[in-house]
């Protein structure tokens, strides 16, 4: 779908549907919006008035135009209550408006941004959020599924009306934006939704050659005999059940930027994850293929940042492996010995991503970063604790903290912090290594981040366990059932802003 910003009234405007966005409070129509009505004999008015049409979020009416006006329809879509709306209300609002007009089978529709009634300051990222919720909307996985022509809807075009040339410049760079993140953000439900037989560790280091290739990127993928050289024993030893070799995938963005902080991006890499020896149920373990969602959102990031032409050096860490369960694999009771020099008593085979983010954390060092984030579906303790709605945060340094949490707001793809207190670091002593992978029975999210953080001294680190928002069980504005993507848009955004959030 394209999308495009066009100067013009509503009088003279010949869209397939024309849409207008109300909020629940409004009582006056706007002069747009009242010269359709009149031209449509009150229908609007009346429509409002019987409340066969409230402008509650997700709401949608349609309303044929006979020909009294250029535009063939008009829709309109609720916002909810204006003083709750934000940039995901206009991002969803957008998204429920895609769908509607692609599954009437109309190939496009226009929009009357004023109806939106953006204020000033924040028109941009309004402008942005209505791209992203069209284009994140539309997104289908159908790679091994076939559609006959005549069933197939598609939507290819959404213009966004303005009455303000001046507008116009801020409007398409907002839309260019959207287009580049929610493109990632594409890449990354197609890797995330991809079955494990065709995402093994390989092919995703082959994907990811493809896209440093395309978008200027220093790739480099360390293979085994390499991780035996670097003693990177947690990648190693989670991978030695698979007949599948591990690969761990170095992306760097502008290399040689000067007077630039180093921002190190690691995701954890896991393209099918049985728990090894110690073997998961058979329910939903198909799922398990999206256990590498934190390496899949650090390359769709790392692709959107170089297409931003953001200042910054960024550098992705992703190790990957599967884990599975064979006379050759891991066992409980185990010692791995990781890069760092630490080693770990392997308590339980299904607490895997922690020991190869642990050997990609002690990595991130030899970039001297000014800053560490880890992506990892890692805990079926923090869907416990907090559901599918946010991911849980964890680290070492405040100002980061910060920083990842206000991008969080700003993408909506939000975080809230659990305690990472020394009394936790209790429960992964070991007896006879210097840690163990697990603690016992209570607050496993926090005791997987404790695991972490003794990989993590050196530098300000912060950990996102999006194990209950990497996946959705259900479809709503502009997520369907599926990879999520989770993680993109926040990076993204974290980057951006480096240089504008305040020190201290």
């Amino acid at each position: 779908m394209d999308i495009n910003i066009k100067i013009g009234t509503v009088e003279k405007e010949p869209a397939d549907i024309l849409v207008f966005h109300l909020y629940e409070e409004t009582n006056t129509l706007s002069d747009a919006l009242k010269y359709c009505d009149k031209s449509l004999n009150n229908a609007i008015t009346e429509l409002i008035k019987k409340k066969e049409f409230t402008a509650k979020p997700g709401k949608t009416v349609v309303l044929p135009t006979y020909g009294k006006i250029l535009a063939r329809r008009v829709m309109l879509v609720g916002l909810g209550a204006k003083k709750n709306i934000n940039t995901d209300k206009i991002r969803q609002a957008a998204g429920t408006t895609a769908c509607t007009v692609r599954d009437m089978g109309i190939s496009g529709f226009t929009t009357v941004m004023e109806s939106l009634e953006a204020p000033p300051s924040a028109s941009s990222d309004w402008y942005q959020a209505y791209g992203e919720g069209c284009f994140l909307s539309l997104y289908k996985f159908q790679r091994y599924k076939y559609t006959p022509p005549e069933e197939k809807k598609e939507l290819q075009t959404c213009t966004l009306l303005l009455s303000n040339k001046e507008e116009s410049k801020s409007a398409r760079d907002a839309v260019k934006n959207a287009h580049i993140i929610t493109d990632a953000v594409y890449l990354v439900r197609n890797l995330v939704n991809t079955p494990s037989q065709d995402k093994t560790p390989s092919i995703l280091a082959d994907t990811a050659k493809r896209l440093a290739s395309a978008a200027g990127i220093q790739c480099k993928v360390l293979s085994k005999p390499e991780l035996e050289k670097l003693g990177m024993g947690g990648l190693l030893g989670v991978s030695q059940g698979s007949v599948q070799s591990p690969k761990f995938i170095i992306l760097e963005y502008n290399a040689r930027a000067k007077n630039q902080d180093t921002i190190v991006l690691v995701g954890k890499g896991i393209t099918f994850d049985s728990g090894g020896i110690c073997i998961k149920p058979g329910k939903d373990m198909d799922q398990m293929k999206s256990d590498m969602s934190g390496a899949a959102a650090v390359m769709g990031a790392m692709k959107a940042i170089s297409q931003m032409g953001l200042p910054q050096r960024v550098v992705g860490l992703m190790p990957c492996t599967e884990n599975m369960p064979s006379g050759s694999a891991i066992k409980p009771g185990d010692i791995v010995k990781f890069y760092s020099g630490k080693t770990a008593e392997v308590a339980n085979t299904d607490a895997e991503g922690r020991l190869i983010l642990a050997d990609a954390l002690g990595y991130a060092e030899k970039y001297k970063p000014t800053a560490v984030v880890d992506l990892a579906t890692l805990t079926g303790s923090c869907v416990v604790a907090l559901g599918t709605v946010v991911t849980g945060m964890l680290g070492n340094n405040e100002e980061l903290k910060k920083r990842v949490k206000l991008a969080g707001e700003k993408s909506w793809e939000r975080v809230w912090e659990l305690p990472l207190w020394e009394e936790y670091q209790e429960q992964i002593k070991s007896d006879i290594a210097d840690i163990k992978n697990i603690g016992g029975q209570y607050a496993g999210a926090i005791t997987a981040a404790c695991f972490l953080s003794k990989f993590t001294e050196k530098y300000p680190w912060v950990h996102l366990d999006i194990a209950g928002t990497a996946y959705s069980e259900k479809n709503n504005a502009y997520i369907q059932k599926g990879a999520t993507g989770i993680g993109v848009r926040l990076l993204i955004q974290l980057i951006r802003d480096w240089t504008q959030f305040p020190a201290g």
